[in-house]
């Protein structure tokens, strides 16, 4: 080495930069049950009515141009979602599920020695994004496993870069009314930017919610996200899609990759975005069985944190009561999701499915508490 090289520490092997390591990897929901004949997933939040026929046939077709590159900026799509939304095309990115738009978000807009602020119980991505951009996340106490306005706004800092906010949020099925949105934008510094995580939107139909549309496309500062993996059923093609000011489309734009939304994917986001026949039966099915598995739950004595999405956080006395009740459905084929990386270690997340499925997975815990009660 010279004399007058900068000195370096010099490791074996290759490193991660700082930060990476601290990254706890995302963890999917379960999808099988070892030893058992039919398996009921209820532990991704997947619509039990699967894609629009018309999407589903979209994608057949577009088997025949696998040999193509797709068009890197997904013009189509983004007329079919502009045109469902009444929104300007140029206004919106789209991306590989809403995941890799807030990962897209995160290198856009932090950096070393950026804070990003989120809720207690926020979408886990938002922590593995900041790490991966080399910030520091920052974690805001809920209420009630909701979103706490007053405790967001007294983290904000002169470092604060960005705000993720998920509503409704994963895995609580809490949201924040609309006045609560705009009293949280209108305490953060113009600079900061703030990200409106309306993955399960479609299903929220009360007056006092809006998922941000409005808000992303009169502010300069505010990115709302949203996702074809929920109510429209593409889980598997990863397609999802952001509205913003132009200076943060353009900025999400260089840093996305050049093809990152396949052209089957595309296809079916176009034929999904226009069957809002398929989506209103879906939101109808929600509508009917997750008040009633909610009431059935609490009828058991369980206690639940009241949800609006299409899934409901079940809670235990403990972990142990927990993991023993996930083993009883297991072993029934009914597979819910264990949320202990949210710091939930005595709770189960249950997605409503099918009438079969919810019916089976009240059943089994009813059993469970017959036999065991908590």
């Amino acid at each position: 080495m010279s004399a007058h090289a900068p000195e370096r520490h010099i490791h074996a092997v290759p490193m991660p930069r700082p930060g990476v390591l601290a990254i706890d990897a995302y963890v999917p929901g379960r999808s099988q049950a070892p030893g058992v004949a039919k398996v009921f997933k209820l532990s991704s939040n997947e619509t039990p009515h699967g894609p629009s026929r018309h999407a589903r046939a979209a994608y057949l077709e577009a088997a025949h141009f696998l040999a193509d590159y797709p068009d890197g900026s997904a013009v189509l799509l983004r007329e079919a979602i502009g045109a469902a939304h009444g929104i300007d095309p140029d206004r919106i990115v789209c991306g590989a599920g809403s995941d890799e738009l807030l990962a897209v978000a995160a290198k856009a807009y932090l950096g070393p020695g950026d804070e990003c602020l989120f809720s207690q119980y926020g979408f886990l991505v938002y922590r593995i994004a900041t790490l991966a951009a080399g910030a520091t996340p920052v974690v805001a106490p809920e209420r009630d496993h909701t979103a706490d306005v007053d405790a967001m706004l007294a983290l904000v800092t002169p470092r604060t870069r960005v705000v993720f906010l998920a509503n409704p949020n994963n895995p609580t099925g809490t949201y924040l009314p609309y006045s609560e949105v705009l009293r949280l934008h209108a305490g953060l510094p113009r600079h900061v930017l703030l990200v409106l995580d309306s993955a399960y939107s479609e299903y929220l139909r009360r007056p006092d919610y809006d998922p941000g549309l409005t808000l992303a496309l009169e502010a300069p500062n505010v990115l709302m996200t949203r996702t074809f993996s929920k109510i429209y059923g593409l889980a598997a093609l990863r397609l999802g899609w952001a509205v913003g000011p132009a200076a943060v489309i353009d900025a999400l734009n260089r840093v996305r990759g050049p093809f990152n939304v396949t052209g089957p994917a595309i296809a079916a986001g176009i034929a999904a975005i226009q069957d809002q026949e398929h989506v209103a039966a879906s939101v109808a099915h929600n509508d009917h069985w997750l008040p009633k598995v909610s009431r059935q739950l609490v009828d058991l004595g369980l206690k639940i944190t009241p949800s609006v999405a299409n899934f409901v956080l079940i809670h235990f006395p403990d972990a142990e009561c927990r993991a023993t009740a996930d083993a009883y459905l297991t072993a029934r084929g009914l597979i819910l999701r264990p949320v202990g990386a949210y710091g939930l270690p005595h709770a189960l997340r249950m997605t409503i499915g099918s009438e079969e499925a919810n019916v089976l997975t009240v059943q089994a815990l009813a059993d469970f508490l017959a036999e065991a009660p908590v």
